[in-house]
């Protein structure tokens, strides 16, 4: 088992070869996550190898959910704001080499971690899954499909702290 390390995505990491088998998400990881990050609209965390190689990425940003669209079950039970605070997911991927491996459940663990020691209020974590395989991996790990679609999913941390 390769040990990873996780940590902000810098100049000095190689993206070049990464391939997570996923055109949209290589793409935006070797093209475009690096003004997004300049911008400050999303902050970008890689799993890298002794040898410092990129295994997986994922990127995160603030959000809000309309509490009108949480389940009823839960939308009863927070205050009657039009939003609630959260963090967003935007993407996670994991080179073809490493997959299988557990490293996106290891990468969403980061992600759930740097969520709850923000030190600031959120409610949930929310992700817009790529297609329904995606979607099967985050309710696999808790996460609640909205309503109103089955690619987007949430997971409040409250029920974020059981899963770490």
């Amino acid at each position: 088992m390769v040990a990873f390390r996780v940590e902000p995505l810098a100049r000095a990491h190689q993206r070049k070869a990464f391939n997570s088998g996923n055109e949209s998400l290589d793409n935006y990881f070797k093209r475009i996550v690096s003004q997004d990050i300049r911008q400050r609209v999303t902050s970008c965390f890689v799993a890298v190898t002794p040898e410092q190689r990129i295994a997986g990425f994922y990127t995160l940003a603030s959000t809000s959910i309309l509490l009108d669209d949480l389940p009823p079950e839960l939308n009863k039970k927070l205050p009657r704001y039009p939003t609630v605070p959260a963090v967003r997911m935007g993407r996670l991927a994991v080179d073809l080499a490493f997959q299988g491996q557990g490293l996106g459940g290891a990468l969403l663990a980061d992600a759930l971690a740097k969520t709850l020691n923000l030190g600031i209020g959120v409610y949930a974590l929310l992700v817009d899954a790529k297609d329904a395989a995606a979607a099967s991996f985050y309710r696999h790990h808790g996460f609640i499909v909205f309503p109103d679609s089955e690619l987007k999913l949430f997971l409040p941390l409250e029920t974020a702290k059981e899963f770490l």
